[in-house]
């Protein structure tokens, strides 16, 4: 029956590392797209900001150009009006040039020297109209060449504009591929050392059965550290959590200080009810085993920045079968190395 049992545990379920890696690789994945994300989001925000420079640049060249349509619209007119007018004048001299000719060769009565200077008047007048409608012509000519200026000032900082945007596009995708490289070698180097941990802790623990890598993950059964509905750790366990305090010391040694990692503790229970005074639910066991160990981790000199506490209840089983060695194999503290 002994012999039995202890086949039975011998047994290894590749399943459930299998499932944890590709948690683990989707996790990272979802952390890299987060991460494009939020990078393609303030790319985004950059990028309406000149679109909408540009819509207001293009909205006021339309309204330019507008304007010196209607301005030379009104130099046309002005200069059809200043053509009729050169011929009316052109008239009026000749007429007047007549007259004159008839003036100065033979007397003319008191009534005809009255006509004269009328005409005269009409002519003066009539020059009087012209020389308004050049000077009118020439303001516009000006105007027409100042609209021209900041069309032209407008076209120099629109171009001004699209050079900055391509470089700013040429920066962004710099950016983001030396960021994405740079994720990478974090997660490479998190790994790496991860490794190197969970092969110190399986130096330092031994092969114990109850002791076990799955996955990203190290994986203690409850048992190890604590008595069967408790969150207090049993004193000869004391001694395991000894050997967990040195290697997570060595590990913070070994890790550059420029690399964010915090180790998290989880806590999980089997689907066995639990209401008790101290833990109404197995939530609050979970999570009071997951914080026992933190504390016991500090007092032995590891930083709190690098230690994470957390409670799963029974909502994350590794077996979801309800045999007695599945709800062992539930009953477990896990140790992960992430990313803070």
């Amino acid at each position: 029956m002994a012999l039995g049992r202890r086949g039975r545990d011998r047994h290894i379920d590749y399943w459930p590392g299998f499932v944890d890696a590709l948690s683990t690789l989707l996790l990272v994945f979802i952390f890299l797209l987060s991460v494009f994300m939020l990078t393609q989001f303030f790319l985004t925000q950059e990028m309406s900001g000149k679109d909408n420079v540009m819509q207001r640049l293009q909205a006021q060249i339309r309204q330019l150009t507008e304007l010196l349509s209607l301005e030379r619209a009104t130099g046309q007119t002005t200069d059809g009006e200043l053509a009729t007018l050169r011929a009316s004048l052109e008239a009026t001299e000749t007429e007047r040039d007549r007259l004159k000719g008839q003036l100065s060769a033979a007397p003319v009565p008191t009534s005809d020297e009255g006509r004269t200077r009328a005409l005269a008047r009409e002519v003066d007048l009539q020059k009087d109209v012209a020389a308004r409608a050049i000077a009118q012509i020439e303001l516009l000519n000006q105007q027409i060449s100042a609209l021209r200026r900041q069309m032209a000032a407008l076209e120099e900082a629109l171009n001004v504009a699209e050079k900055r945007d391509a470089e700013s596009q040429t920066k962004i995708t710099d950016l983001g591929r030396r960021l994405n490289v740079a994720l990478a070698q974090r997660v490479q180097e998190l790994t790496r050392f991860r490794s190197e941990f969970f092969g110190r802790l399986r130096d330092i623990l031994g092969n114990r059965p109850d002791v076990r890598v799955v996955g990203d993950r190290f994986v203690f059964q409850s048992e190890v550290f604590f008595d069967r509905g408790s969150a207090t750790p049993r004193p000869e366990a004391l001694a395991e959590l000894d050997k967990l305090a040195g290697a997570i010391l060595e590990l913070e040694k070994s890790i550059p200080p420029d690399i964010s990692w915090a180790l998290r503790i989880d806590g999980h229970t089997d689907n066995r009810p639990i209401a008790t005074p101290q833990f109404p639910s197995n939530w609050e066991l979970s999570a009071a085993r997951a914080i026992a160990v933190v504390q016991y981790l500090i007092s032995k000199g590891v930083s709190p920045q690098h230690l994470i506490a957390a409670g799963f209840g029974e909502y994350q089983p590794i077996d979801t079968s309800a045999s007695e060695d599945a709800r062992a194999r539930n009953r477990r503290i896990e140790l992960k190395l992430t990313e803070r």
